[in-house]
């Protein structure tokens, strides 16, 4: 972060940290046919850009931008969840709710120089302002969060279906209910278009969704089966642990990712059943779409901000439960931070 190793500030701005420092820096680039920056969608490294040129124009104070906006985001991001939580939960329960979130083992990252926080934030307010009706300002919220990250679209059929339950059986109500599931695809159309018109200056490619072509250049291929990956994961657990987790490099890494979206995955009908179909839909597409690439980095991160779960978890387990989750939970976090920070391959 300083240009020589700090100990302490180091552990903030791990692999895909020095990606958004760069955009917040220089802008993007385009390498034709490999790997570049636009993989990495806009809305975190333009807030790192602003706050960061108010503090200086080192990379440090683009980093240093990065964990304000990260904090200030998350602590925004767990108020709103409260709230959220209290339209279908007891107070004490949705506060539940919120220790969850941010004692998930991999929510460390809501504090590291990554979306993730951004991401909650803005997911969060968008299904929160769709389910009081507010459709203009959860439209404008999801475009934020589509912009934040490619999954933030997979958003609008949970919303959709919000708004084909709960709008207003006039013309007025519905018109803005359609404005705003049509903002939400704003954020991630804008970006699309800005990489269509740089790709078109660099390489000629004149392709929008070229961000997507870069992404699979890291090994992301999304639409395969999704429960590959795990069945690849859960075999040799199952036959031969001892010799897959000492002789496989990854195994540890990828056991650890694979079981939080294991979790997740088996409490899909749960949340649905609970919560509702947006919910349960909106917690199936995000699992889906890392599943079906086959690869377990990451998996963590993503389920961190897949808030449904955390929202049913409070509402489902009793006070002595919720304690033994949290205990493991607390457990698992600070094993995993301590891996991040030492640059094992946990991201």
């Amino acid at each position: 972060m300083w240009g020589s190793a700090s100990p302490l500030w180091d552990a903030f701005v791990r692999y895909d940290s020095g990606w958004y420092a760069g955009i917040a820096r220089s802008g993007y680039s385009y390498v034709p046919d490999g790997r570049s920056n636009i993989a990495y969608f806009p809305a975190y490294p333009l807030m790192m850009r602003y706050v960061g040129r108010l503090l200086g124009r080192t990379t440090a104070d683009f980093y240093i931008a990065g964990i304000v906006i990260s904090w200030t985001a998350f602590v925004a991001a767990v108020v709103v969840l409260y709230f959220l939580a209290r339209l279908d939960l007891t107070e004490r329960r949705a506060r539940r709710a919120v220790v969850f979130a941010t004692l998930f083992p991999f929510a460390f990252f809501f504090g590291v120089v990554y979306t993730e926080s951004v991401f909650l934030l803005f997911t969060v307010a968008a299904f929160y302002f769709f389910r009081t009706r507010r459709w203009i300002a959860g439209g404008l919220a999801g475009a934020v969060a589509s912009a934040a990250r490619p999954n933030g679209i997979l958003m609008l059929p949970a919303l959709a279906l919000l708004v084909w339950r709960s709008a207003e059986p006039t013309r007025r109500d519905r018109m803005l209910a359609i404005a705003g599931l049509a903002l939400v695809a704003c954020g991630i159309g804008a970006y699309s278009l800005f990489v269509y018109r740089l790709t078109s200056i660099e390489g000629g490619s004149h392709n929008p969704l070229e961000w997507a072509a870069t992404i699979e250049r890291w090994g992301y291929n999304p639409g395969g089966s999704p429960w590959t990956g795990l069945f690849n994961l859960i075999g040799p657990l199952a036959t031969h642990p001892y010799r897959y987790l000492t002789t496989v490099p990854m195994a540890p890494f990828d056991l650890l990712n694979g079981l939080a979206a294991l979790v997740l995955a088996v409490s899909v009908p749960f949340v649905w059943a609970r919560l509702g179909a947006p919910y349960g839909i909106f917690l199936l597409v995000n699992l889906w779409l890392p599943l079906s690439s086959g690869q377990y980095e990451g998996l963590g991160r993503y389920c961190s901000v897949l808030f449904p779960f955390h929202i049913w978890l409070a509402g489902s387990v009793s006070r002595r439960t919720s304690t033994v989750i949290l205990v493991a939970s607390a457990m698992l976090y600070a094993f995993c931070l301590t891996l991040f920070t030492n640059t094992y391959p946990l991201f």
